[in-house]
């Protein structure tokens, strides 16, 4: 099985770097290597927004926070796909329509400062650094359960982590933009393949979503945990009633009423700040273009999270009668309840399918990893290539060396981030949350919908925004939710420390008002009107606008002459 399973991750990276090849910039051109020459059709944008987005937080973190924690975990998968709709209705088709490289250039030039693009590199990078260690520890965890074994005297956790790594890496370098937005389209539609035919496999078994349900909320919820070197299964306490025990299909055995809120409005805002997904609508022709992607991506998205609710449940419903028989279930769980909930689609498929089964769906895992660290690589090397070393570093670069410097980026980046979820040890951790993946995955939420989005939106929709407001929101944001996370840990209230873990129902709010405040006592670009029609005119009013300018310039020839 390991041969077999070594060889299906071996085809899959050649055929990945193939594609990358294939389909790389012909000329070194920053153009074609952050955004493929703007060419990126509706249904193809869409697919690789959703093969950039559905990250290891989606294939395997929503699906375990659902097996670990009921009905409170498909808050998850509600956040995730309702965080297109203020993208869709806000944001989608003004910001192609401006049209620049990335989030920093788009400040940058749409409030005419330099000290503004910076700032706003330093928060893109910390958001990126925040969601690649995820996608790694994701990548570590389901090569451990594939192959369970490792290469070059490492652990198959490490192993996991550092093939993910280098094989995205060598794929982002090569292949730049256009490769990335067809791996990662094609690799969409494999995870939604694995997703459909696993659940239509679990299905035809006779599981029902409905009955499971409620048969599951007939026990309290029960969690494995280790102590002196021992596991046990342990109860999973309601932590708002003083410990009373939390069922599956009732809220609150995690979050409750205000925890369930903040983290809804911390996925839907966050979605806004992504600048991994944010760069992707620079890549369509046009603006309306932009918006009927992100129509298409909320469809998907339903679909793809709906699956992974589902999967979920079966998985929790499933698995304790499969065990007997299997010593390579009982090896990785406590009375029927997995140790790590990341490995219940992966355990499902192999219950169902077998070894092949296990393979499909662990490829799937490993997909979502690959597609989605690519899209990050790809906003690293923009906001450091093009924000940094084409504005800053050097200015008269040429178009070849602004590329590598871009490339030389993404292998920085990518190596800091192996070497943290290197540094983690996300077994130790599966106990203090309902999925790890999708946890840490939320806190890069947090600080992309606290210090960027507010600033982001009222920068397209408020012509008051300055400079000094963008730079002292954007500040403001992201050191009021990094200072909540870190707090989170030493607050005894569960109540409270709920709000710390999601802060950015604190944190946007307090970050949108100090824009406005800060923006009031200074002025907006001295060419706004013209910034302004290029957010929001229509083709008609842009037309008429280089009339305009036309006729003028012609009248003020005249009279010169």
């Amino acid at each position: 099985m390991i041969t077999a399973s070594l060889l299906l991750l071996a085809g899959l990276l050649v055929a990945v770097l193939v594609t990358g090849l294939v389909l790389r910039p012909r000329g070194a051109s920053t153009f074609e290597f952050y955004l493929a020459g703007r060419r990126v059709g509706v249904v193809t944008n869409a697919c690789a927004i959703c093969g950039d987005y559905f990250s290891a937080a989606s294939f395997l973190g929503v699906a375990a926070a659902v097996y670990a924690s009921g009905l409170d975990g498909v808050w998850y998968a509600t956040g995730f796909a309702a965080g297109f709709v203020p993208v869709l209705l806000f944001i989608a088709a003004p910001l192609r329509r401006f049209g620049e490289f990335s989030i920093p250039d788009f400040l940058g030039r749409r409030l005419a400062s330099d000290r503004v693009r910076l700032v706003a590199v330093t928060v893109v990078q910390l958001v990126i650094l925040s969601y690649l260690v995820p996608q790694a520890v994701g990548s570590g965890l389901t090569w451990e359960l594939l192959v369970g074994e490792g290469i070059l005297g490492l652990t198959p956790y490490a192993t996991g982590v550092v093939v993910s790594t280098v094989a995205i890496t060598a794929l982002v370098v090569v292949g730049g933009m256009r490769g990335t937005t067809w791996t990662q389209a094609a690799q969409f539609l494999l995870l939604l393949a694995v997703f459909v035919w696993l659940a239509i496999v679990v299905t035809s078994s006779g599981f029902s979503y409905p009955g499971s349900v409620a048969e599951l909320t007939d026990q309290p919820l029960t969690k494995p945990v280790q102590e002196d070197g021992q596991w046990r299964l342990g109860s999973e306490p309601n932590r708002l009633d003083g410990g009373e025990p939390a069922y599956f299909g009732h809220p609150g055995g995690r979050y409750g009423p205000l925890g369930q809120i903040t983290l809804i409005i911390t996925l839907i805002m966050g979605t806004a700040g992504l600048p991994h997904i944010m760069n992707r609508y620079f890549t369509s022709p046009t603006g309306t273009a932009a918006r009927m992607t992100t129509v298409w991506v909320l469809g998907l998205a339903g679909l793809f999270y709906a699956l992974a609710v589902l999967l979920g449940t079966a998985a929790r419903a499933l698995i304790p009668d499969a065990v007997a028989g299997r010593p390579w279930l009982e090896g990785i769980t406590v009375d029927g309840v997995l140790r790590v909930p990341e490995h219940a689609p992966l355990v499902l498929g192999r219950i169902f399918g077998g070894e092949a089964g296990l393979a499909v769906v662990a490829i799937g895992a490993l997909v979502a990893v690959l597609s989605t660290i690519a899209g990050l690589l790809l906003a690293s090397a923009a906001s450091w290539g093009h924000d940094v070393y084409e504005r800053h570093i050097n200015p008269g670069a040429t178009q070849r060396q602004a590329v590598w410097a871009g490339r030389a980026a993404v292998m920085v980046v990518a190596v800091l981030s192996a070497g943290l979820a290197l540094g983690l040890r996300p077994h130790s951790l599966t106990a203090l949350f309902p999925s790890i993946v999708a946890t840490m995955v939320t806190w890069a939420f947090a600080l992309a919908g606290s210090a960027l989005a507010p600033v982001f939106i009222l920068a397209i929709w408020w012509r008051g925004t300055t400079a000094r407001g963008a730079v002292a929101g954007m500040g403001v944001g992201a050191l009021t939710a990094v200072g909540m996370l870190v707090a989170a840990p030493f607050v005894g209230s569960w109540g409270l420390g709920e709000v710390l873990l999601t802060p950015t129902i604190v944190a946007a709010p307090l970050a949108a008002a100090v824009t406005v405040l800060v923006s009031r006592r200074s002025d907006p670009p001295a060419d706004l009107e013209r910034l302004w029609l290029r957010l929001h005119g229509t083709a008609a009013d842009r037309h008429a606008a280089r009339l305009a300018r036309l006729t003028i310039g012609v009248g003020r020839a005249g009279k010169r002459r």
